[in-house]
């Protein structure tokens, strides 16, 4: 037994003297191994991105770095079936065929006169309801230019065919005669702050000059809507109140050209004959010639069109 024991230490400490040997000898190839081709350093994985939340704010940069901005949201929203907004309902081919057909004649007979053109709309005519007629301009005006500005009124002979609700600014005898002549509505202090509450069931407002400090309030209201009362458009009454009052009512149409130089009025109905909408026509064309500004040089009426509300626009001699 002591023999064994004494073998066992002696074993142990041989097998330890022979590890740092064959150690050296293993580092010894694996250096010889490395020296020929060194090995290139292992890329480093970059941090998976995590992804944001909609509503997950942009992370705060460190010194010197850009901020991160958040990651969008990976779910688009889906698109609406059926018709997006702004596109108009497919014609049908009933309608397409009868369209086209106005047009190749309206091409083949070119420019018209007045009553040629009431009359083909007249023939033309495709729907139930009383279409409005409208007159459309362009003029050769510079509307930069303040003395070349085209805006007023004039009163069609025959009307335009609609009830018209007139509110009247006075006071005293101004107001009972306003009142006799058919106004809507007349008052003074009363109406204004009525207006300055929301109200404004009205579609044609008109003032004496002695009330044009209580008007002028109203600005902000009537401006934007073009119902202010203005000495230009004829709105401003400087003469015969009950005159005034009953063009109005009959049918008295405001004109003012557009940023484009383009003026445009409604001067009648289907429904009217055709030599009571060739009368208003031929008023409102005669005002327009004869509030050709000092200041307009070259062509002043580029163009005429005569046109109803459902109907393509008929070019008309000037």
């Amino acid at each position: 037994m002591a023999k064994k024991q004494a073998e066992k230490p002696e074993a142990t400490a041989a097998a330890e003297e022979k590890k740092p040997a064959e150690a050296a000898a293993t580092g010894d190839k694996e250096a010889n191994k490395g020296e020929g081709k060194p090995k290139a350093p292992r890329k480093e994985k970059a941090p998976a991105a995590v992804k944001a939340s909609p509503a997950a704010p942009a992370t705060p940069a460190t010194p010197g770095e850009a901020p991160t901005a958040a990651a969008a949201p990976s779910d688009e929203p889906k698109k609406k079936k059926g018709r997006q907004p702004g596109t108009p309902p497919p014609l049908g081919k009933k309608l397409k065929n009868k369209l086209k057909d106005i047009k190749t004649k309206l091409a083949k007979s070119g420019v018209m006169t007045v009553k040629q053109a009431v009359a083909f709309l007249k023939e033309h005519k495709r729907v139930k309801f009383d279409e409005s007629v409208e007159v459309h301009m362009c003029l050769g005006i510079d509307t930069k230019q303040a003395d070349q500005m085209v805006r007023g009124s004039v009163a069609l002979p025959h009307g335009i065919g609609k009830s018209v609700r007139l509110l009247v600014f006075s006071q005293g005898d101004n107001a009972a005669k306003a009142t006799e002549a058919g106004a809507d509505f007349v008052g003074g202090d009363d109406l204004a702050k009525k207006i300055q509450g929301g109200w404004l069931d009205f579609d044609v407002a008109l003032a004496t000059p002695d009330m044009m400090g209580v008007v002028g309030r109203l600005g902000k209201v009537l401006g934007p809507r073009g119902l202010m009362p203005t000495p230009k458009a004829g709105t401003v009454i400087t003469g015969d109140v009950a005159a005034t009052v009953k063009e109005f009512k009959a049918g008295k149409v405001e004109y003012r050209a557009d940023a484009g130089g383009n003026v445009h009025a409604p001067v009648g109905k289907m429904s009217f004959s055709e030599e009571k909408l060739a009368g208003n026509i031929g008023a409102f064309l005669d005002q327009i010639r004869a509030a050709k500004p000092a200041s307009a040089k070259g062509n002043y009426i580029k163009s005429i069109t005569i046109s109803a509300t459902m109907s393509p626009g008929i070019a008309v001699t000037a």
